[in-house]
C-alpha cells in the first residue's frame, strides 16, 4: 500500500528501480569500506610496540571509514527522496561512487607515509571532489525529488552544508604543506559536521 491507495504499475517499477540504484551503491560502498580495512597489515610480532607502526593507518582508516559511512547516509537520503530515476541520476551517481571508489588508494598512502604532506594534500584534494560529486548528484536529485516544501528546506541546509565542507578542504589542502595536523584536524571537523543527519531532510522524509 502506498499513502492508503493500491499502488499502480509504475510506482512499483519506480519503487524497484530505487532499490537497484541503492543497492548496487551499497554494494560499493560495502566493497570500499571492506578494501581499506583489509590494507591494514597484521604486525608479526606479539609486543604492545608492533602497533605504534599503526597508528598512523588506525587514523587514516578512521577518517575514511567516517567519511565513507557520511556518504552513504546522506546517499541514503536522496535516494529515498527521489520521485523518478533518470539516466541523469544513474550517471550522477556512477560520477560520485567512481571518485569514492579512490578512497582506499587515498587512505592506503597517506597512512602508510605518516601523513607526508603529498599524501594529505590528495587525501584532501580527492575528498573534495568527492563533495562536489555529491553536489552534483543532489542537484540532479532534487529536479527529480518529491514535490515538497519540507525537502526544498533541506536541500538547502544540505548546500549551506557542502560550501563549508568546500571551505575546509580548501583550507585542508593549503595546509597540507604548511601544517599537516591542521588539515587533519580541519578534515576531521567536516566530518564532524557532516556525522549527524540534517533533521529537516528526515522530517520531510518521514512526511511523505
Amino acid at each position: 500500500m502506498l499513502n492508503g491507495r493500491n499502488p499502480t504499475i509504475t510506482q512499483i517499477k519506480m519503487t524497484i528501480s530505487k532499490n537497484r540504484l541503492e543497492a548496487f551503491s551499497d554494494g560499493v560502498l560495502a566493497i570500499i569500506i571492506t578494501i581499506m580495512v583489509l590494507e591494514i597489515k597484521i604486525p608479526h610480532d606479539s609486543d604492545w610496540s608492533a602497533l605504534r607502526s599503526l597508528v598512523p593507518v588506525l587514523i587514516s582508516y578512521l577518517m575514511s571509514f567516517l567519511f565513507v559511512g557520511i556518504y552513504w547516509g546522506n546517499h541514503h537520503h536522496l535516494i529515498y527522496s527521489l520521485k523518478t530515476v533518470t539516466s541523469g541520476i544513474i550517471w550522477a551517481n556512477l560520477n560520485l561512487l567512481f571518485w569514492l571508489s579512490l578512497i582506499p588508494v587515498a587512505t592506503g598512502w597517506m597512512g602508510e607515509n605518516h601523513f607526508a604532506s603529498n599524501t594529505v594534500l590528495v587525501y584532501a584534494t580527492l575528498l573534495l571532489i568527492c563533495g562536489v560529486a555529491f553536489t552534483i548528484l543532489q542537484k540532479v536529485v532534487e529536479k527529480n525529488a518529491n514535490d515538497l516544501a519540507a525537502l526544498e528546506m533541506a536541500f538547502k541546509g544540505l548546500y549551506r552544508k557542502g560550501i563549508i565542507s568546500v571551505v575546509g578542504y580548501v583550507l585542508a589542502i593549503v595546509f597540507a604543506y604548511i601544517n599537516p595536523v591542521i588539515s587533519g584536524i580541519l578534515l576531521f571537523s567536516m566530518a564532524i559536521m557532516w556525522i549527524v543527519p540534517d533533521r529537516n531532510m528526515e522530517k520531510a522524509l518521514k512526511g511523505q
